[in-house]
């Protein structure tokens, strides 16, 4: 609508000395002439615009000139206020800053989107956090922050995960992330990108010397291309299991994004009915060679690897289909009708075998699905296999001085 993007328009302005047509015109998706025609409008409406010609032209509000008009919309408000999760905001030491700013475009809103504004945040609620995740440990973002802000190079002292030392590196900092409610510091360590978890970063000093990023990176270039190294990383080895489908909602929970092929669902009967006709369906899988396996070094891939859901949540459950949070905490094996593995009746029994194919970057990181016992067994290779059946023997020889009678099968 003309009137949004007059608006647009005059709140631009506001945020830049000049803005030349050709961007305006770029970001509010229309051509050059209709911006000239929208700033005759703004100007015989009485606001104080004009445009200067020449290479470092633009359009230009009079200086000092203000408006306290929001422009926001009542689907605009209820989005501000619904999306203000605190736990970010309570690292950064900004949830006073939060609530002042909020406070203020409540009183700047239009009267009719206030009770919007407001009911949105009673009524929505964010909670980054994964289930179960326990107590985090204290971050202490301030040094980060200030080297962020003020375009400095950091000093850190930094423990990778499983090590018992710390490094130190002398890094470029991008930004900060916060993905899952762990935080993460993007930085160029010689020139690449590295990922570090703020909470293992043991001491973090600024330096006087400015910050060396490479020209032409931001902040969400350098998380995107850190983020798929992660998550996009060759497939080794491909492995082809069964697990009874009783588990399989479980096991594309734990095993997510390696899941390589196509899944064959072997459904649920429905209640007093021996099956139909129809069948077996097919639920997608990522269609992809290429796949996750261990987390990567900070230093030689970033530093994502608690973040790695091998085993995390095997046996925790998920509070969904209406269950309580006590009643999900022992649903290791609950339906979750909530994902994409949508079944039809096939007159195939609910805990037959389902064939899945899962792609790993090595052969041990298949060790994650023990956690399952006896409810998922690789077919294929024959090398992963093996790697199984070795690490199943140490764990037999660790627990065989105990009397196991009368206790059940797992």
């Amino acid at each position: 609508m003309k009137s949004d993007r007059l608006l647009s328009i005059l709140l631009l302005l506001q945020t830049r000395a000049r803005v030349p047509a050709a961007e305006l015109a770029e970001r509010l998706e229309v051509s050059v002439r209709t911006i000239y025609r929208d700033v005759e409008s703004l100007s015989a409406a009485g606001v104080p615009v004009y445009a200067e010609r020449g290479r470092h032209g633009g359009i230009s509000l009079l200086p000092g000139y203000r408006t306290d008009v929001t422009g926001l919309t009542s689907h605009e408000a209820r989005a501000l206020f619904a999306l203000t999760a605190p736990g970010s905001h309570s690292a950064l030491g900004l949830d006073g800053a939060l609530r002042s700013a909020l406070r203020k475009v409540m009183v700047a809103l239009p009267a009719p989107h206030r009770p919007t504004a407001e009911l949105a945040s009673r009524r929505i609620l964010i909670d980054p956090d994964r289930w179960m995740s326990g107590p985090r440990p204290t971050v202490d973002l301030d040094a980060l922050e200030t080297a962020v802000f003020t375009d400095r190079r950091l000093r850190l002292r930094y423990r990778h995960s499983g090590a018992t030392r710390s490094h130190t590196y002398t890094v470029d900092p991008y930004g900060l992330v916060a993905k899952a409610g762990t935080w993460y510091l993007v930085a160029d360590r010689g020139g690449t990108p590295r990922l570090f978890r703020a909470d293992r970063i043991a001491t973090a000093t600024v330096t006087d010397a400015p910050a060396r990023r490479r020209p032409g990176v931001e902040l969400a270039d350098a998380w995107e291309s850190l983020r798929r190294e992660v998550e996009e990383r060759p497939v080794a080895v491909r492995v082809r299991a069964r697990v009874r489908r009783s588990r399989l909602d479980m096991l594309v929970r734990i095993v997510g994004s390696l899941l390589a092929t196509r899944v064959e669902v072997l459904p649920e009967p429905a209640p007093g009915q021996p099956g139909s006709e129809q069948g077996p369906a097919l639920a997608h899988a990522p269609d992809t060679d290429r796949a996750p396996g261990p987390a990567p070094d900070p230093v030689a891939r970033g530093d994502a690897q608690a973040d790695a859901p091998v085993g995390a949540d095997a046996e925790r459950g998920d509070p969904a289909d209406g269950a309580s949070a006590g009643e999900a905490g022992g649903a290791a094996g609950a339906r979750d009708t909530g994902d994409a593995y949508d079944a039809h009746d096939t007159g195939d029994a609910y805990d037959e075998w389902v064939t899945v194919e899962i792609g790993y970057t090595v052969a041990g990181a298949a060790r994650q699905l023990l956690q399952f016992g006896t409810d998922v067994e690789v077919l294929d290779p024959p090398e992963v296999r093996a790697v199984l059946a070795a690490t199943a023997a140490r764990i037999t020889d660790l627990y065989g001085g105990d009397d196991l009678a009368g206790e059940p099968a797992p």
